[in-house]
């Protein structure tokens, strides 16, 4: 028999895991609690109990993994940052999806993002060296945010069923190029 406490997680999980399912899906707009509840199996009440508005419910889906950020040779920052890309190719990462879709209608969400993002591509940046180290990190943020949006939202050019490793083998020279890594010093083979 399971104790109260434990009811409550397992309730608060399915609540999560349906809201992140339906704010990536259908983004914050579109995004109802009371079908939030209906998919978790439980009462819009309740919903509100746990997270008290719709608003609190989408922060708490939407907190990024804390992946520690890169560091090493440039090599070493290329192949992190291309190992945490394929973690999310193989497993699909609601909780971005739901912050991904929603920024695009929605205010808040869109200032949410930018809360966690900028931290974040500030830590990057200071793990690539050189003076453009900050625009390199963009662009590895906005390709790699762009090859997520492409293969679980736009689903228009075959990254939804790539291979993940064939994808990032393709991108290995792009992103150690943009971590740094030398001509001289590039593995086409990892």
């Amino acid at each position: 028999m399971s104790t109260r406490a434990e009811q409550r997680r397992n309730t608060e999980a399915r609540i999560l895991e349906a809201a992140g399912r339906m704010f990536a899906d259908l983004g914050y707009e579109r995004t109802t609690i009371r079908a939030i509840a209906s998919a978790a199996g439980v009462d819009g009440g309740l919903v509100m109990h746990y997270f008290g508005s719709k608003e609190a419910l989408f922060a708490k889906v939407a907190r990024f993994s804390s992946e520690e950020p890169p560091s090493g040779t440039p090599e070493e920052v290329a192949e992190q940052l291309l190992a945490a890309l394929a973690r999310r190719l193989e497993d699909e990462p609601v909780a971005s999806l739901a912050v991904l879709r929603s920024m695009l209608t929605h205010d808040d969400a869109a200032e949410d993002f930018r809360a966690i993002a900028l931290p974040r591509l500030d830590r990057l940046a200071e793990a690539l060296s050189g003076e453009d180290a900050r625009l390199r990190a963009g662009l590895i943020n906005a390709i790699t945010h762009g090859i997520l949006i492409e293969r679980y939202l736009l689903q228009i050019a075959g990254l939804e069923t790539v291979d993940p490793q064939k994808a990032i083998d393709l991108l290995r020279p792009c992103f150690q190029l943009l971590a740094g890594v030398q001509p001289d010093e590039r593995t086409a083979e990892h």
